[in-house]
């Protein structure tokens, strides 16, 4: 009787398992291919599909080219910087979480997000060319990062407390400086563009974008998904993980380095864009739990998933684009407290 029992508990636990993979495997592609139906220039589903087609097979063109460039142009790489971003995003955050050991840890920690705005608004600025905005920004945030981790060095170590408190004052003083640019802006004209950049937005983002923001933050998440095993060992602690034969301090460089890039880049693409690396590996955890090789996949696929629906509902819930760091911090903040609520005997890594 037992041992009947506890099949049926193994078979309840692989249906749930295969369940939710099929689940993950499914949610992405069915929301890209619904993200292409949405838009304020309305085009059927099916001229839609014979578009995207038409660049693989032979098709003969029913449709007007102003149709097939709003797919091409606006839509597709829109759709796709949602992802790359909405990834990029959750698994740093699945990834920090993991090294320090903290379930309020978000890519932004260690003061990435405010460098690269700070770096985007000066160029906003002086410049105003959207490719040194962009480059500006890249170079801000990986500035604010190799300064956090160069205060945060005692002697050879770098302990995790120290860089969560050098990430704070960095994030302070960038966050200062972006102040005083928006101080001292025109405020009929520069004030107005900085302000739009840093609520974020996918409007601007071109295919140009992608082939040059998205190598970084696909090479980012491929190393954070290689190393994921080794984050286990880490979040055990130091010692342990030094006494496993692991070097601590070249692993918490690597994963810096990569959520830093991966981030840096993000916020170059759609401006700065809050919650998402905090909420989403913490709906990881509920489907598949803490381990970090399932986790770090399955926060990659939500996160994607996550900012691509949240993206469509900017451009299409009212007649103008809502700027989509305002809707994340709205759905992220009350879905987060629930999350704390309901996790009341505290967070497993």
């Amino acid at each position: 009787m037992q041992h009947k029992i506890k099949e049926n508990k193994i078979s309840r636990k692989k249906l749930r398992s295969n369940s939710v993979n099929l689940f993950l495997l499914v949610l992405p592609i069915v929301i890209f291919i619904f993200s292409m139906f949405i838009g304020r220039y309305v085009i059927s589903p099916i001229l839609v599909i014979k578009i995207l087609l038409s660049k693989i097979i032979y098709i003969d063109p029913t449709w007007h080219p102003t149709m097939e460039s709003v797919i091409w142009d606006v839509r597709l790489p829109r759709a796709i910087a949602a992802m790359l971003v909405g990834a990029g995003l959750s698994v740093s955050g699945a990834s920090f979480q993991g090294l320090f050991k903290n379930p309020l840890v978000s890519p932004q920690i260690l003061g990435v997000s405010a460098g690269a705005g700070f770096g985007a608004a000066l160029a906003l600025l002086l410049l105003e060319k959207l490719i040194l905005v962009q480059i500006s920004a890249f170079i801000g945030g990986v500035v604010a990062v190799a300064f956090t981790y160069k205060i945060s060095k005692i002697y050879k170590t770098t302990p995790l407390l120290m860089l969560v408190l050098s990430g704070m004052v960095t994030a302070a003083l960038f966050s200062a400086l972006t102040s005083l640019i928006k101080y001292v802006a025109d405020p009929l004209n520069k004030l107005p563009a900085v302000v739009f950049w840093l609520m974020g937005s996918f409007n601007a983002v071109s295919r140009g974008d992608l082939i040059f923001l998205g190598p970084f933050i696909i090479v980012g998440c491929a190393v954070l998904v290689l190393i994921r095993w080794r984050i286990n060992v880490l979040s055990l602690g130091e010692e342990e993980a030094r006494s496993m034969g692991i070097n601590t301090e070249q692993l918490k460089f690597i994963i810096i380095s990569s959520a830093t890039i991966i981030t840096a880049a993000s916020v170059c693409m759609s401006g700065i864009i809050g919650w998402v690396g905090l909420v989403i590996p913490h709906v990881g955890r509920i489907l598949v739990g803490p381990d970090h090789k399932k986790l770090i996949p399955v926060s990659l696929i939500l996160g994607a998933s996550y900012l691509l629906i949240v993206d469509d509902i900017a451009r299409s819930a009212i007649s103008t684009e809502i700027p989509i760091g305002i809707l994340t911090a709205i759905i992220g903040a009350p879905f987060f407290a629930y999350l704390i609520r309901k996790s009341k005997s505290g967070w497993n890594y």
